[in-house]
């Protein structure tokens, strides 16, 4: 399981790496002198490019070993965080992010895969939930700490902690971690084609819209909270503690809540609907909205363990295609969602009105998940049999859902 560490590392400097620059817009701004709104985009070509990268490389470098892709993978993201520390303008340290987006999208795909191959069946729920859980402690763990850095000394400085984790994984990885069998490529055009899926668009479309509300608001958390509730740029680490601590028991007690209860469409239901209530709560409550950001954080992060147990129910005999599609449209989303915030602000629009935009578009995620369950238990069945109550599929294991997501 020593391997299975080193993933894991590299897994916790992705997540770090993905959500640390929501706090630390304003102080990027200022250092290169831009705006806030404009310094966000750095979040939206990350993740727009994370997004993207895993479908096009699984496509051109089919048949390269994924041991080589991994550790090339890792490189190329310790190099943009390089560049990121560096860039002396706002032009320089779009290219690094994108850069950097490239290296994690790749490395997340992959990464996970490997973890199954190399711990076997016996041990593949354990190595998955280290690396998974390595991503959400990213998070939860680094992003205040890196913030806090960033408070007394620089956001450089947080930006070369980021390089030196992944510099460290990396050697790791290149020393240590073996060949890794390659699993069957799956053509871009097959991915894509997933999207024409009656049953796979609903629920890729609804974890889009999760993210554009969710992710997208999170990006723009410091300036909100500003807005809100007077929180100065100092004393956001609290706020980010919240909603970090709320995503770990979302994604705890998700699996559970699937595997017992079963009843993945409902829960779908009622997550969206926490979604709602903490983004509305979080204007009214101003400073002391700490209670919303953790229900926000728990139903951000608790989301996806139903929505791929959906996918793998739907389509079993093509799972890891819906759940490729699935990942991108989170990261598509949070892009989408931050670029779109970072606009709305530019044209004049109050930071304190992006909680209500983003309730909203999570709004429309359920109307969209309740209709397309209505259809779904009252429509045929794939199998050209006639409607009927919706039904998980029997012995799917939620762990593994992650294999290839």
């Amino acid at each position: 399981m020593r391997r299975i560490w080193l993933l894991m590392l590299g897994a916790f400097t992705l997540g770090l790496d993905a959500y640390v620059m929501a706090g630390l817009l304003p102080v990027v701004a200022d250092d290169l002198d831009t705006t806030v709104s404009l310094a966000g985009q750095m979040v939206t070509v990350f993740t727009l490019a994370y997004a993207v990268s895993a479908p096009l490389v699984a496509g051109l470098l089919a048949g390269v070993r994924p041991r080589v892709l991994i550790v090339a993978s890792l490189a190329v993201f310790t190099l943009g965080n390089g560049a990121t520390a560096l860039a002396p303008g706002l032009a320089v340290l779009l290219l690094s992010r994108v850069v950097a987006g490239v290296g994690a999208g790749v490395y997340s795909a992959l990464s996970t895969a490997a973890a199954a191959s190399l711990a076997g069946p016996e041990r593949r729920g354990r190595a998955l939930a280290l690396v998974m859980g390595g991503m959400s402690s990213g998070t939860v763990l680094g992003v205040p700490l890196g913030v806090l850095l960033a408070d007394h000394t620089s956001w450089r400085s947080t930006m070369w902690l980021v390089t030196g984790l992944g510099a460290v994984a990396l050697g790791g990885l290149a020393v240590g971690l073996p060949q890794v069998p390659a699993e069957p490529p799956v053509p871009v055009r097959a991915r894509l084609g997933a999207l024409a899926d009656r049953a796979v668009l609903p629920v890729v479309g609804v974890s889009f819209l999760a993210a554009v509300s969710s992710l997208g608001l999170y990006t723009y958390l410091a300036p909100v909270l500003e807005a809100a509730g007077g929180v100065g740029e100092g004393d956001v680490a609290p706020y980010l503690w919240a909603w970090g601590i709320g995503g770990v028991l979302g994604s705890v007690l998700a699996g559970p809540l699937v595997d017992r209860w079963g009843r993945v469409y409902a829960l779908v239901a009622g997550v969206m609907v926490a979604l709602v209530v903490a983004e509305v709560a979080l204007v009214p409550l101003g400073a002391a909205a700490f209670p919303a950001l953790v229900v926000w954080g728990a139903a951000g992060w608790a989301l996806q363990v139903p929505q791929q147990h959906r996918l793998l129910a739907l389509h079993a005999e093509r799972g890891t295609v819906a759940l490729a599609l699935n990942n991108s449209a989170l990261y598509l989303g949070s892009a989408v969602g931050s670029g779109a915030a970072g606009l709305a602000l530019s044209a004049g629009l109050g930071a304190e009105r992006l909680p209500w935009v983003a309730a909203g578009v999570a709004a429309v995620g359920l109307a969209l998940h309740v209709v397309a369950a209505r259809a779904r238990r009252t429509g045929p069945r794939p199998d050209g049999s006639g409607g009927g109550r919706c039904q998980d599929a029997p012995g799917v294991s939620t762990l593994g859902t992650y294999e290839h997501s």
